[in-house]
C-alpha cells in the first residue's frame, strides 16, 4: 500500500472514530479520494478495500443502517476497552518479551504487527521483569501468516516446497497444524496429491502460498508436530543403553536423569536405537556406548566412515560445478497494513503517557529515529475531515520529546488477529526453557492468550477441539527419561533452578556472578566471573549473553552447561590445556579447537544433514546433480560445527577448511576406536 493509501486509512479511521457514528454519504464527501475518485464505483471498491484493511488492522468498525431511513448507511468503531486483550502489567510484560522473539528485518506480516498492536494496550511494563525475561528466538518467515489463515479458516493451499535432498516440487496441502518445534516453524497437514499427512517445514517453502479451496480431507482429532517428528524414532528398535559420561559433561541428560555430575557412567532403562545414536554423536568428545554391543558396533562404523570421508582429499571440482541455488520467490516488505499498525500504536503509546523521548519510542517499536519523525510526519497531515474543517493531529518532536494531541480517536488498542495470537504464543513459547520463577506467570499470560484466540477457557486451561493453530511445547534437547531410570527427585531441578534464579537476580540487579562452567570443547570445567546481560532461548535450549572478565569480551554461555554458582571471591580458571593425546581410560577425546573458524566454511551435505545448513543459516547453497547440496557458512562456531557435522551420521563433510576437516578425523577416529569390539572403556 502506497503511503497515499496509508494517509486516506488514518484519515477514515480518525474522521469515524471521532464520533459516535457517521453517515456513508458524508463519508464519501469528505474523503478526498473517495469525492476525487474516476466514478461512483471507483469509490465505491476503494472503500471496499479500506474497510477490509481496517478490519484487519484490528479496529472493530461497525456498518449499520438508519432506523429511521433504511437507504442510509451509518459507520462507527466499536468501543473497543472489552474487546482489547486484558492482562495486568506483569502478563502485559511477559507478552511484550515474547513479542521479541521474531528478527525484525525478517519478520512477515503478522509477527511484525504483533509488537505495535501490545504496545497500543497503553500499559506500562515493569522494566526490572523485562531485562530478566528472556529473549527468545523464533523463525520469522513470510509464509507464516496464509498457512495459519488456511489453518482456521479450513482451506487448501498450493506453494513450491524445497524437499530434504534439495528438489523442488509443487505441493497442494491441507493444513491442519502450524506449530513450532526448537524455534523452527513446521506445517502439518493433509498432502492432497499424495493423499497422506505430511510434515512440512517452513522455511523450506519458497512461494507464497496461494488458496486453492476448501479444506476436505479430515482432520484428525488429536495431533502435533512433536507426533509427527517423533514418529520415526518410536519405530525404532528400544533397548536399556549403557553410557561412559566424561565427568561434568552432558550435564543437561544428567539432569534429567537425576544423575550426579561426576558420575561415570549413565543407564537408560529404556531408549530408541536413533535418539541414542544420535545422542552418543552429538555429544562425541565426553559420551561412549557401551552397551547394547549391536549400536556400538553401528556407531563404530559411523565414526569410521565420517574419519575416512574427511581424510581423503575434499572434491573441490564439484563444489565449482555445482550451481548456485537462487532464493525463495518470496518478497518480503512492509505493508500498509504493517506501517498503519505501528503509526496508530506509536499514537497511542504517546498519548497514554502524555509525552515520551523520542529515542524511548524509536526502541519501543524496534525502528530508527529517523523513521520514527517520518510516521509524526504523516499522522501531522491527517485527521477527522468530517467536522466541515480539516482538524489535523498534531504532533511535536522537536525538543527531543514527542507529543501527540487532538488524536483521541487513535487512544485504542489494537485487536489482534488469530494469526498475530498464535505467532504470539508461538513466541511466549520460547521462554519457557527459562521462566524459572516466572513459570506461573507465563502461563496466566498463555491461558489469557488461548482464551482470546478462542482455543480454552481462560480459567480452567480446557482446549476444546478448534481448528486452530496450536503451539508445540518445546521439546528437550536429550532423549525423553523413562519411567524408572534413575531417581527423577532430582539435584539436577534443584542446580538448573538455583542457576537461573541467580543469572536473573544477576540481570536485574546489573551485578557479577561468578560460575563453574563446562566448555563444550575442553574437558574439566573453569572458573569465571562474568556480568550478564540477558537471558537467550534458542529452541530447548538457554544462553545468557555476559560480559566475560576472563576473556575480556561478551560471550555466550549455555545456561546447562553452568556447574553451580560460586562465592564472588572465587580465583578464577582457565580451561585444562587442550591435547590430540587421550588417556585410554578416559571416555572422552579431548577437543583441538574452539571459538569461531576465521573466515567462512564449505560443507557437502545430502538429505539427512540439510538441517545443518538452515541451523547455521547458509550464506550460499549449490545444487549439485543426485541430490547433494553445497552450503557456505560464514564464521560458525567451531565446536559447534564440528559436532553438527559428525551428529549428521555421514550425511555432511566439511569441504573447507582443511583443519576443521583435521578435528573432524581426530574425533571421530577416537569415536570409532572406542566403540570396537573388545575396547574397554572408562
Amino acid at each position: 500500500m502506497a503511503a497515499r493509501g496509508v494517509e486516506r486509512l488514518l484519515n477514515v479511521i480518525m474522521t469515524i472514530g471521532s464520533r459516535s457514528r457517521i453517515d456513508r454519504a458524508q463519508l464519501f464527501d469528505v474523503i478526498p479520494d473517495y469525492a476525487n475518485a474516476e466514478s461512483a464505483d471507483a469509490a465505491e471498491k476503494m472503500f471496499e478495500r479500506d474497510k477490509a484493511a481496517i478490519l484487519e488492522l484490528g479496529l472493530p468498525l461497525v456498518s449499520e443502517r438508519d432506523p429511521w431511513d433504511e437507504s442510509r448507511v451509518l459507520y462507527r468503531i466499536a468501543g473497543g476497552e472489552g474487546d482489547a486483550l486484558d492482562v495486568t502489567p506483569e502478563e502485559y510484560t511477559v507478552l511484550l518479551a515474547a513479542s521479541r522473539a521474531w528478527d525484525d528485518a525478517a519478520a512477515g506480516g503478522a509477527a511484525r504487527r504483533v509488537r505495535a498492536k501490545l504496545l497500543s494496550l497503553g500499559i506500562e511494563a515493569d522494566p526490572d521483569l523485562l531485562r530478566r525475561t528472556p529473549r527468545g528466538a523464533l523463525e520469522s518467515l513470510p509464509v507464516l501468516t496464509p498457512l495459519l489463515e488456511a489453518v482456521t479458516q479450513r482451506r487448501r493451499v498450493v506453494f513450491s516446497y524445497r524437499t530434504a535432498d534439495g528438489r523442488l516440487a509443487e505441493r497442494t496441502v491441507e493444513p491442519w497444524v502450524v506449530a513450532v518445534h526448537e524455534g523452527r516453524w513446521y506445517l502439518w497437514g493433509h498432502d492432497a496429491d499424495r493423499d497422506a499427512p505430511r510434515l512440512f517445514r517452513a522455511s523450506r517453502i519458497e512461494t507464497y502460498p496461494r488458496v486453492k479451496g476448501r479444506a476436505s480431507a479430515e482432520r484428525p482429532a488429536h495431533t502435533s508436530i512433536e507426533e509427527a517428528l517423533h514418529r520415526s524414532d518410536s519405530a525404532s528398535e528400544q533397548s536399556a543403553a549403557r553410557l561412559a559420561v566424561e565427568p561434568f559433561k552432558a550435564l543437561a541428560l544428567r539432569d534429567r536423569l537425576g544423575a550426579p555430575l561426576d558420575a561415570p557412567e549413565l543407564v537408560l532403562s529404556e531408549a530408541a536405537r536413533a535418539q541414542v545414536r544420535r545422542l552418543v554423536l552429538a555429544e562425541s568428545r565426553w559420551i561412549a556406548l557401551l552397551e547394547p554391543a549391536p549400536w556400538r558396533r553401528e556407531l563404530a562404523g559411523i565414526f569410521t566412515q565420517i574419519a575416512r570421508s574427511h581424510e581423503d582429499a575434499p572434491d573441490l571440482a564439484a563444489l565449482e560445478r555445482a550451481s548456485v541455488r537462487s532464493g525463495p520467490r518470496i518478497r518480503v516488505s512492509a505493508s500498509g497494513t504493517d506501517h498503519l499498525s505501528r503509526l496508530i500504536g506509536e499514537a497511542s503509546y504517546v498519548l497514554s503517557r502524555g509525552e515520551v523521548e523520542l529515542e524511548q519510542v524509536a526502541e519501543e517499536f524496534a525502528v530508527s529515529t529517523e523513521q520514527v519523525i517520518e510516521d509524526l510526519q504523516v499522522l501531522f497531515v491527517c485527521g477527522d475531515l468530517g467536522t466541515g474543517w480539516e482538524d489535523l493531529i498534531e504532533a511535536e518532536w522537536d525538543s527531543g520529546l514527542v507529543r501527540v494531541r487532538n488524536a483521541d480517536a487513535l487512544r485504542r488498542p489494537l485487536q489482534l488477529s488469530v494469526p498475530e495470537t498464535t505467532a504470539l504464543l508461538a513466541g511466549l513459547a520460547t521462554l519457557d526453557p527459562a521462566a524459572g520463577s516466572e513459570a506461573a506467570l507465563v502461563e496466566s499470560a498463555r491461558r489469557k492468550l488461548s482464551a482470546h484466540l478462542g482455543e480454552g477457557d481462560e480459567s480452567t486451561g480446557e482446549t476444546p477441539g478448534a481448528p486452530v493453530a496450536p503451539v508445540a511445547p518445546v521439546a528437550p534437547a536429550v532423549p525423553a527419561v523413562p519411567a524408572g531410570t534413575q531417581d527423577p527427585s532430582v539435584p539436577g531441578a534443584d542446580r538448573r533452578t538455583a542457576v537461573l534464579d541467580a543469572v536473573q537476580d544477576a540481570i536485574g540487579a546489573q551485578g557479577p556472578l561468578v560460575i563453574r562452567y563446562s566448555p563444550p570443547a575442553a574437558p574439566g570445567t573453569t572458573v569465571r566471573r562474568i556480568h550478564p546481560l540477558e537471558l537467550l532461548t534458542v529452541g530447548s535450549r538457554t544462553y545468557v549473553r555476559a560480559a566475560c572478565e576472563l576473556a575480556g569480551e561478551e560471550r555466550r554461555f549455555r545456561l546447562d552447561r553452568i556447574v553451580e554458582i560460586l562465592d564472588e571471591d572465587a580465583p578464577l580458571s582457565r580451561p585444562r590445556a587442550e591435547s590430540t593425546a587421550r588417556d585410554p581410560a578416559s571416555s572422552a577425546v579431548p577437543a583441538t579447537g574452539s571459538g569461531r573458524v576465521d573466515g567462512h566454511v564449505w560443507l557437502r551435505v545430502e538429505a539427512g544433514g540439510l538441517w545443518i545448513a538452515e541451523a547455521f543459516e547458509a550464506e550460499e547453497i549449490r545444487d549439485l546433480e543426485g541430490g547433494s547440496v553445497f552450503a557456505r557458512l560464514g564464521s560458525p562456531v567451531r565446536a559447534a560445527l564440528v559436532d553438527a557435522v559428525i551428529e549428521a551420521a555421514g550425511a555432511a563433510e566439511v569441504v573447507s577448511p582443511r583443519e576443521v576437516r583435521d578435528e573432524i578425523v581426530t574425533i571421530s577416529w577416537g569415536g570409532a576406536e572406542r566403540h570396537a569390539d573388545g575396547q574397554s572403556v572408562g
